[in-house]
């Protein structure tokens, strides 16, 4: 059984994509950025912008049947390697305990040069 998690970005519908998408007790969160709407939030900011897009994740996973301790990997695409370390603190925040597979890579840049970070994540949900 599919079920298509949807954050009513009218970009989902014009690109064909989903927030999350939940099949079986996988979850694939989308490319998440730090955008609300039309406003982004923390501008100039690597941490700030990557603590509000696992805030968003958190959510989407929530509305999928999971949690942020179901995440079993996170992706993160950095705009400045050299920045990493902000980037890093936010994902320990989030997953000290938890310690998921992380891969971090730099891009040359994402679709708004504002955005400094895109995180996507994949989790698994046990039979609890």
């Amino acid at each position: 059984m599919r079920k298509n998690i949807s954050s009513a970005s009218p970009w989902e519908d014009a690109v064909g994509y989903s927030r999350a998408v939940r099949i079986g007790n996988i979850i694939e969160v989308a490319g998440t950025t730090a955008m609300d709407g039309d406003v982004l939030i923390g501008k100039g900011d690597v941490y700030a912008q990557t603590h509000y897009i696992f805030r968003k994740i958190e959510k989407a996973l929530k509305e999928a049947g999971a949690s942020m301790e179901d995440v079993v990997r996170t992706r993160m695409f950095i705009t400045d390697i050299t920045r990493w370390e902000e980037a890093g603190k936010a994902h320990g925040e989030f997953f000290k305990n938890i310690k998921p597979v992380a891969t971090m890579v730099e891009v040359s840049n994402l679709v708004d040069n504002d955005l400094l970070i895109e995180i996507e994540v994949s989790a698994i949900v046990e039979s609890r």
